[in-house]
């Protein structure tokens, strides 16, 4: 997989507030890091990638949704936004 990681953009606590719900919230990081192995397949050698990054995409998953930004030449998925569901 090389370098390739997921973080929260700018910060864990900015995107994901005070979401009781952690289940969710280990389902968000669970497939962030099923979106980040299909990234680095996808663009093996991400620094030397000349095409435009994907741009900001979204996942729905059981109890909510998130919305991430991958940026290839950084071998980086940004998790932008999240958002739980009520229970």
């Amino acid at each position: 997989m090389g370098d390739w990681g997921w973080e929260y953009d700018p910060d864990a606590r900015h995107v994901i507030g005070d979401t009781p719900n952690l289940a969710f919230v280990a389902r968000v990081e669970e497939r962030a890091d099923e979106l980040v192995r299909a990234a680095a397949a996808l663009y093996l050698d991400g620094t030397a990638y000349q095409g435009p990054s994907p741009g900001v995409r979204e996942e729905v998953i059981p109890a909510g949704m998130f919305q991430y930004l991958t940026v290839v030449r950084q071998q980086r998925l940004y998790i932008v936004q999240v958002t739980a569901w009520p229970l």
